[in-house]
């Protein structure tokens, strides 16, 4: 299957391209640095465009079958209004690009799974969220919304569009668990804030293999949350990762210095969401790494 991974060169990226290079795919990756390609097997083509802005890259839409969509820049950060007009652009512009690209009388299927975030609904507190659940109201809330909204346009084009809606997704080599590990190594790791807040997490292998998942199941179609059937409060997180290296995990940071440090962003991971991904496991998804001590000491 010929394939675009919009973004392909972050974290998730660098995990899924191999990982769909060995399934047989025929994978091409989409990055703004032209030197993108020395990441991946040799197998891999590249395709060195800046996705936010429509240009000639967009005929090349007309070559596959299968477009992943994975651009945008972390939520990870300090936001002030130049970085959520940059949280945006990087998510919304991208996905409108790229369904205005593909085109309307194409003769093949093709199927378009663009990223999404847990962040849609916002606090919930203990309540279990589905992917029927309605989203927020908070800013990230909005973002996904309008995210997710831009990606199901391509369906009037009779694309099959999925929207995944990505926990914390650990992995080696990068992403939220070296951030997490972080201050453990040091002794100074624990819990954020009262630490009861919900984390919805996912193993990048389980990533992967839910993302063939999908494109194996045709009859799956819209959202779809990507997190283990387990998620944990961020305490228990805390717990695990210090049993994971053999470091205590007693030193807790305070909520006013999250929201000092992190400001608005502060206050979302202060909050979190106990998403279940009722999608994945209502169609017989098995996971490889349903627990988070599984999935830390393969990691750790």
């Amino acid at each position: 299957m010929r394939t675009l991974i919009v973004g392909g060169s972050g974290f998730v990226g660098s995990h899924l391209t191999p990982f769909l290079v060995e399934k047989g795919f025929d994978v091409t990756v989409m990055a703004r640095r032209p030197d993108s390609g020395s990441l991946f097997p040799s197998a891999v083509k590249t395709l060195a465009a800046d996705a936010t802005k429509p240009g000639p890259w967009q005929e090349e839409i007309l070559n596959f079958d299968l477009l992943i969509n994975l651009a945008g820049v972390s939520v990870f950060k300090r936001w002030d209004d130049a970085y959520k007009k940059l949280l945006r652009d990087t998510r919304i512009l991208t996905t409108r690009y790229l369904v205005e690209a593909i085109p309307s009388d194409a003769a093949r299927k093709i199927t378009l799974i663009n990223t999404s975030g847990a962040g849609i609904y916002g606090a919930t507190g203990d309540e279990e969220l589905s992917e029927s659940t309605p989203p927020g109201s908070d800013f990230l809330s909005h973002l996904a919304r309008d995210w997710e909204s831009a990606a199901y346009k391509a369906e009037e084009k009779g694309v099959r569009v999925l929207t995944t809606r990505f926990g914390i997704i650990l992995g080696r080599g990068g992403g939220a668990l070296t951030q997490m590990v972080l201050p453990f190594k040091f002794f100074a790791g624990g819990p954020i804030g009262n630490g009861r807040q919900w984390v919805p997490w996912m193993h990048v292998r389980d990533l992967c293999r839910a993302e063939l998942f999908l494109i194996e199941h045709e009859n799956i179609r819209g959202p779809v949350n990507f997190s283990a059937p387990f998620p944990v409060r961020n305490v228990e997180l805390g717990k695990a990762i210090g049993k994971a290296i053999g470091r205590p995990s007693f030193m807790p940071a305070p909520s006013f210095m999250i929201k000092l440090v992190l400001g608005e962003f502060g206050s979302v991971i202060l909050e979190g969401q106990r998403a279940i991904p009722k999608v994945l496991l209502d169609n017989g998804f098995i996971f490889e790494f349903p627990n988070i001590d599984e999935a830390l000491k393969d990691l750790l």
